[in-house]
């Protein structure tokens, strides 16, 4: 008797080959297998290009008038280049739509003073500086930075290139070897020379707000004493830079971190920086009848002004005039010397003496209003100006946007929370750039750390609000975030099926 065999079920479930999932809260980082060095190591990695660059910053300044190009100047090129590989190695999109745009405004007032300079060659040497400082260089940071603690290493690096120029300028205050003030060589400038007085001065401010928001990462004991104490030594060479404009922004920013890392702590943050202050200048005395006469003059620069500040408003008038003679492009990009005699008053004296240091007496002559908004209005007319400071006022407000999703809320601090110190560097650091440029503009071998610290704000201001959803501390694993770079293995792939029909 022929037995009929029984047929599968048309619809019988097969087992399915496995696909990768998701990883959730309980998948390892791929970076959790390495040693804890190895791990270390990948962390910095991305970042190293730009500590890179910080560190050539500490290097001694060539003698000469600070005009020409400095080996920091030369390196960024480097560091946008290793931005280019990374592009195109993770084959991702770089910026998000607001950071190309917000990064790409001022290329359109760049580019129309550029057209209006008096030479080709003026504009385009001056486009290229602009471009590196404004556009080039912060894009390139941004892009390198990829989590809070890559962050963290780029402000560990502010500050500790503020310790090493920030000793170097109290021992030459001591030693009688700085730059010359008031008759005696007791300017701290650190490696940047007479020729850049604002050098040091700029380097110590920004290592003074790192270190102050840094002591505010909730659950890191170390890192706040070390932060803290870091905080308090760098006042000290700070004083002793005699930079008025320095010491403004600097009250106005470490004011701003204090304000929205709250009260409590802000209040033992700020006793203690006012406590180390007295005891390292005012117990050491420190140039302190100096110090008094430098303070007592912030308030008689309108009743009696000296020669620095007369010819700073010179300048100043004399930057308003040529925005009048052409409003929208202004004279066109380094153009301000080239007219500046035609507009300025008589009580513009020819130059500013420079000595000490290791330099020879030199008449520098006024490149320059020192008052950023007033030169690029100048240079640039209104459109580049509200291209510029339009960019600058949006990366502030982001990150203020950013730090308010962050803080903590009814005493507590949850997971963005851990960004905390993050959004306070931000923050700082924009408000001093922002303050400062009232006293003084781009020019010297200082300019390129503006430039990184424009990076490093944009990268918390413009990052995204789909990094507050990262797990961990501020780390790329989390939802939306690969592996590495260009990696496949997201968080976002698609979930394995139970079978199929």
């Amino acid at each position: 008797m022929d037995q009929t065999l029984p047929h599968p079920a048309p619809h019988a479930h097969a087992t399915p080959a496995p696909r990768p999932h998701a990883p959730d809260a309980s998948t390892p980082h791929p970076r959790t297998s390495l040693p804890p060095a190895l791990r270390h190591t990948a962390t910095v990695l991305p970042v190293l290009p730009v500590v890179a660059l910080l560190a050539l910053l500490a290097l001694p300044v060539p003698a000469g008038d600070g005009s020409g190009g400095t080996p920091a100047d030369a390196f960024s090129a480097l560091v946008v280049g290793c931005a280019l590989v990374h592009v195109v190695r993770s084959a991702r999109r770089p910026l998000t739509r607001s950071a190309a745009v917000v990064l790409g405004l001022p290329v359109v007032g760049i580019a129309a003073a550029a057209c209006a300079s008096s030479s080709a060659a003026t504009g385009i040497t001056g486009a290229a500086r602009y471009l590196q400082v404004f556009v080039l260089v912060p894009a390139a940071v941004l892009v390198l930075i990829r989590d809070a603690r890559q962050f963290r290493v780029l402000a560990w690096a502010f500050v500790g290139l503020a310790l090493f120029q920030g000793a170097l300028g109290v021992h030459q205050n001591l030693t009688g070897t700085g730059a010359s003030y008031m008759g005696a060589d007791i300017r701290a400038v650190g490696t940047f020379g007479p020729t850049d007085v604002m050098g040091m001065a700029t380097v110590v401010s920004y290592g003074l707000i790192a270190a102050l928001a840094l002591a505010f990462r909730p659950r890191a004991p170390r890192q706040r004493a070390a932060a803290l104490t870091c905080a308090g030594l760098l006042t000290v060479p700070l004083a002793l830079s005699f930079s008025r404009g320095a010491w403004i922004a600097t009250v106005a920013a470490c004011g701003v971190v204090l304000l929205l890392a709250g009260a409590r702590h802000a209040l033992r943050a700020a006793l203690v920086a006012v406590a180390a202050g007295v005891v390292l200048v005012a117990g050491l005395g420190l140039g302190s009848q100096l110090l008094q006469d430098r303070l007592t003059s912030i308030t008689d620069v309108t009743d009696a002004p000296d020669q620095s500040v007369t010819d700073r408003y010179a300048m100043w008038a004399a930057s308003v005039d040529m925005w009048r003679d052409h409003p929208v492009t202004g004279v066109g990009l380094k153009g301000f010397p080239e007219h500046r005699d035609s507009h300025a008053s008589l009580a513009l004296s020819s130059g500013s003496d420079t000595a000490g240091a290791g330099s020879e007496f030199r008449r520098q002559p006024l490149l320059s209003p020192h008052n950023m908004y007033l030169l690029v209005l100048g240079e640039q007319g209104l459109l580049g100006l509200l291209a510029l400071a339009g960019s600058w006022l949006a990366l502030l407000v982001c990150a203020v946007r950013g730090w308010a999703r962050v803080r903590p809320r009814h005493g507590r601090s949850g997971a963005g929370g851990e960004r905390l110190d993050c959004a306070l560097a931000a923050c700082g650091l924009l408000v001093w750039q922002l303050v400062d440029f009232m006293y003084a503009d781009i020019g010297g071998p200082s300019t390129v750390l503006t430039a990184v610290a424009l990076g490093g704000c944009a990268w918390w201001a413009l990052r995204g609000r789909a990094d507050d959803s990262a797990y961990g501390n501020g780390s790329s694993y989390g939802r939306g975030h690969s592996y590495g770079s260009g990696s496949s293995y997201e968080a976002g792939a698609p979930q394995a099926v139970a079978g199929v029909r």
